[in-house]
């Protein structure tokens, strides 16, 4: 794959050919957008996939469900439900995709940020293959009368559907914020001089100005990048840069900016398999102590995405196939 432009050329397609798509070529992008995912810790996930004329249908009914039962729906003449139900059955493939349960709060994030950056990952290799895709969270959809009828476990959270199909028009392109804009280097005069590999910030700044062509819903842009040549706190001995979303006061808005977070992290590590250093992706513990975050600058209704350590040398041998978790959560099921 040109990731660099892939990621520039990618768009949100909303309307698909009535073309097939075999259940093996899901399959297969599932397993490599599975394998080019890499972090610190064992994330845990599944998803359903519904392909079937059959199973389009029910979910169909389970996503107009909620609609039909609220003030507004009751409104709506059956030509307009009907319609709305044929967009989605006419849909090839649709994909949800669930980060599983877990019992502290930085699993959780582990589990959230490894699914929504795999869905980055297929989106990328979709369109590859002219498979274009909406990634779908809306809130009058995906809600807890939905969500219990396919299935949804207790603790495990939706990262949204993800609608699948050939395209014939490409969108044009929307403009993106330069990363100089959303940048902040903390300890400027400490950088360290020991490795001629370590990344200058203006090599960090080429990569993000890459990176922020991420999908991000109303293209809010809402992150920044603050860059650490030394920590002042010890939190680690080599540079690292942290990536930081709002927090909206909306819980739905939240989360669809930590998950646009997490898609520009995934770039950026994709990005930066060309150099001659690489990126260790972290969740630290410390970043669940507003203390420590102060001293970096966060500000209030912030919260760090992740933790990019830029590390000098070689890098690490790249597995050859997904580790054993994404393997046993890779379930196909017809909710």
């Amino acid at each position: 794959m040109n990731v660099s432009q892939t990621i520039r050329e990618r768009r949100t397609v909303r309307k698909f050919q009535s073309t097939p798509i075999a259940q093996e070529q899901i399959v297969a992008l599932l397993k490599e957008a599975a394998g080019m995912y890499e972090a610190e810790g064992t994330p845990h996930w599944r998803c359903l996939y519904i392909g079937t004329p059959e199973a389009r249908e029910k979910l169909a009914e389970h996503m107009l469900a909620k609609v039909k039962e609220s003030g507004f729906g009751k409104l709506l003449p059956a030509p307009m439900t009907n319609f709305m139900k044929k967009m989605t059955v006419d849909i090839p493939a649709h994909v949800i995709f669930i980060a599983e349960a877990a019992d502290t709060k930085r699993q959780r994030d582990i589990n959230y940020a490894a699914v929504c950056s795999i869905v980055q990952n297929v989106q990328l290799l979709g369109w590859e293959q002219g498979l274009g895709m909406l990634w779908y969270t809306d809130p009058m959809i995906c809600g807890e009368s939905f969500y219990k009828r396919i299935g949804l476990r207790e603790g495990e959270k939706c990262a949204g559907i993800l609608e699948i199909g050939h395209f014939e028009k490409i969108p044009k392109a929307r403009s993106r914020t330069p990363a100089e804009k959303n940048w902040t280097m903390i300890g400027e005069g400490s950088r360290p001089q020991s490795s001629l590999m370590t990344p200058s910030p203006q090599t960090i700044l080429e990569l993000l100005n890459e990176a922020v062509w991420a999908p991000n819903d109303g293209l809010r842009e809402p992150w920044r990048f603050i860059y650490v040549p030394g920590s002042p706190g010890g939190e680690s001995a080599l540079p690292f840069l942290l990536v930081v979303a709002k927090e909206e006061a909306d819980p739905h808005k939240q989360d669809e900016d930590y998950a646009a977070g997490c898609c520009l992290v995934q770039n950026f590590q994709l990005l930066a398999q060309s150099k001659p250093w690489h990126v260790r992706r972290l969740i630290p513990e410390w970043i669940y102590d507003g203390e420590r975050c102060k001293r970096f600058g966060l500000r209030p209704l912030e919260r760090i995405v992740a933790v990019l350590e830029l590390r000098a040398g070689e890098k690490p041998a790249k597995l050859q196939s997904p580790p054993p978790a994404f393997n046993i959560t890779l379930n196909f099921e017809a909710p």
